[in-house]
């Protein structure tokens, strides 16, 4: 690599960087790796290079291998640039300027006083659009108005969707924007009229008639959408990046067929559709996927001959509701902030932030407050929004965003092969779609393999309650089951909770701190994350560890310590315990680190606990023997 730096008369002269270095390669670079992995390993298990990188590559739920390194060979021979086809790097060219993407504020809240009050204030610091969920449990359709009293309607785009009736919805909203009196060309709404996700959410067969009906009204507000087509659903039933890329293709692809078979022209049918996404926490597969859903689209406008400027693909992207968790709320701040870094780099449009405390009720000033300046300072103070696709050209974003348009484009084809995507979701195709993917992701959170902080890991089990608004009942509905990932961690706690009495595991903490440090500490973070108490005892003979077991008042005892000590005294202490009453006794660690005990330790050891274990397992059995209630374990999977 080389440069230019100014020489003592001015002119230029030639650096060179790193030029005294050799270029190194990969399979030096694997045999680097494999020096690291090899230490300890014994003379004939030592691994080779390409094992060594197989121990390294990871893959995700839905089967996207991520490999150690990247190289150039993983880039696209043409790197494209934004806002020209085929979009893979944004649909617009980014200014500079600071409102780069469209910060939108969701209310939910029936209180018309409060929701006023709140779009007010939302407008007046930092969000440039609102969103109103429409249903029994959120905002009433007559109730729009009032809350956008005080709003100009030519200044601020509206935005309304509903899981319970579209249509009453879009209706509310667009009358009142027909008698605002204002140019149609000034006006900027989108109605939210998602068919087959009101079918996926309520069961059913879904009604695309009349699509047409809606865009026509829409003549003359170039600003305005129909239809959303909106993925959230999809992640939050448990689809991966794949299936959540390929279901919104389909749906997509769908909307279009039956807007043109009702009179729409191709383009017209493409300008009122607007995608909306969820952004995780995973913020690479977030960047690709939105970059994935951009390039896929325009493939599906190419198809479809739609002209090449009007492909691209507008999204909206909301944190995701399945990453929200109930404990430890104000950890969904950081990952709020990781999401909204991932969509705005990625190349959103829109982004909605869910407050910390969605999980608890109704979020209130303080949340909403936290969830807009999450934008605005990411956006203001980070600089983000003046850098159109940063990621582009990132080995590994290209990559990922290459390998995700492949497999989405797989499932839409899955789909399209069946009939379509509403009969997909009609037959419940598309929900077993998801089983594998959600089978995987459940055994990566039992194993914390998909830590979740602060509740699958380092939870605290003193923490207090949010206080919050409850949220209205809502209506059942008879489609797709929506479930966070935190919740099954969540049921236990609530559980033993309900238990009383503070159920206990008795920690027996064996030799001195050095040796029973560690796992005392592993043990005790594994057993509050069920909420529960572990008083221990640190050191002393087998009489004292068995006496301050006794006073514990529990029948659950684990031992910890390292295996020096275990070889000593861990057969004995196991005895003891188990002759004192106790019911379960567990080891942190490996039953071979009792050394020749190990043989007998099968009579009083009944499990051990250690790294990648399935926690939702070890806990419900213990929960069992603490007498914790089954009642809500079993539909959560905990109780097996």
């Amino acid at each position: 690599m080389t440069t230019t730096e100014p020489d003592a008369r001015g002119g230029a002269s030639e650096l060179t960087l790193a030029g005294d270095f050799a270029k190194p390669d990969m399979d030096q670079w694997r045999d680097a790796v494999a020096k690291v992995l090899n230490r300890g390993r014994p003379e004939d298990k030592q691994l080779d290079g390409e094992q060594s990188i197989k121990r390294l590559r990871t893959t995700t739920v839905d089967g996207i291998e991520i490999e150690p390194v990247y190289t150039l060979a993983d880039a696209p021979e043409q790197l494209g640039a934004p806002g020209v086809a085929p979009f893979t790097r944004g649909t617009t060219v980014r200014s500079g300027e600071m409102d780069a993407w469209d910060v939108r504020a969701l209310h939910e809240d029936p209180d018309t006083l409060y929701t006023r009050k709140a779009v007010l204030e939302d407008l007046e610091r930092g969000c440039s659009s609102l969103w109103f969920r429409v249903d029994p449990d959120a905002v009433s359709a007559e109730d729009i108005s009032n809350n956008l009293a005080d709003v100009l309607l030519d200044l601020v785009k509206v935005e309304v969707s509903s899981r319970t009736d579209q249509k009453a919805a879009a209706e509310a909203l667009l009358g009142i924007y027909e008698k605002a009196g204002k140019p149609k060309d000034q006006l900027s709404l989108n109605l939210g009229l998602d068919p087959i996700g009101l079918a996926a959410l309520n069961g059913g067969e879904a009604d695309l008639s009349g699509l047409a009906d809606w865009v026509k009204r829409l003549e003359g507000m170039p600003k305005s959408r129909a239809i959303v087509v909106d993925a959230t659903i999809w992640d939050n039933a448990g689809a991966g990046d794949v299936h959540q890329l390929g279901y919104a293709l389909a749906t997509g692809v769908e909307y279009v067929r039956a807007l043109v078979e009702q009179g729409v022209s191709v383009d017209d049918a493409f300008e009122t559709i607007n995608f909306r996404v969820s952004a995780n926490t995973d913020q690479f597969a977030t960047i690709a996927r939105l970059r994935a859903l951009r390039t896929c689209w325009n493939k599906v406008g190419e198809t479809f001959g739609v002209t090449e400027s009007l492909r691209g693909a507008r999204q909206q992207a909301v944190t995701s509701w399945r990453d929200i968790t109930r404990d430890d709320p104000y950890v969904n701040i950081l990952r709020g902030t990781i999401s909204v870094f991932a969509a705005a780099v990625g190349g959103a449009e829109a982004v909605s932030v869910l407050p910390f405390d969605t999980a608890w009720g109704l979020p209130g000033d303080f949340s909403r407050r936290i969830a807009r300046n999450t934008q605005v300072v990411l956006a203001e103070e980070s600089n983000i929004g003046r850098v159109n696709d940063p990621a582009g050209g990132s080995w590994y974003v290209e990559s990922l965003t290459t390998k995700l348009a492949e497999a989405g484009w797989v499932v839409l084809g899955d789909v399209e092969a069946h009939g379509g995507m509403a009969k997909a979701v009609a037959d419940g195709h598309a929900v077993e779609l998801l089983a594998p993917v959600i089978a995987e992701r459940t055994k990566r959170l039992a194993s914390r393999k998909e830590p979740i902080t602060g509740v699958s890991e380092f939870p605290n089990p003193e923490e207090k309650p949010v206080q919050a608004k409850p949220r209205p009942a809502a209506p059942q509905r008879g489609g797709v089951v929506w479930h966070r990932d935190s919740e099954v961690f969540e049921t236990m706690r609530d559980a033993v909770k309900a238990r009383g009495n503070a159920p206990k595991v008795f920690l027996a903490c064996l030799g001195t701190r050095r040796d029973f440090g560690g796992r005392e500490g592993f043990a005790s973070n594994l057993f509050h994350v069920a909420g529960l108490a572990t008083p221990q005892v640190e050191g002393g003979s087998v009489e004292q560890v068995v006496e301050a077991f006794k006073a514990s008042g529990t029948p659950v005892a684990c031992l910890c310590s390292s295996a020096k000590v275990y070889a000593e005294q861990a057969l004995p202490v196991a005895k003891a315990l188990k002759e004192a009453g106790a019911q379960k006794v567990l080891l942190a660690g490996n039953v071979k680190e009792l050394g020749e005990a190990a043989s007998e330790a099968g009579e009083v050891i009944d499990g051990t606990i250690a790294m990648g274990m399935d926690v939702v397992e070890l806990l419900g059995s213990t929960l069992k023997v603490l007498g914790v209630s089954d009642a809500g374990l079993e539909t959560s999977g905990v109780s097996k």
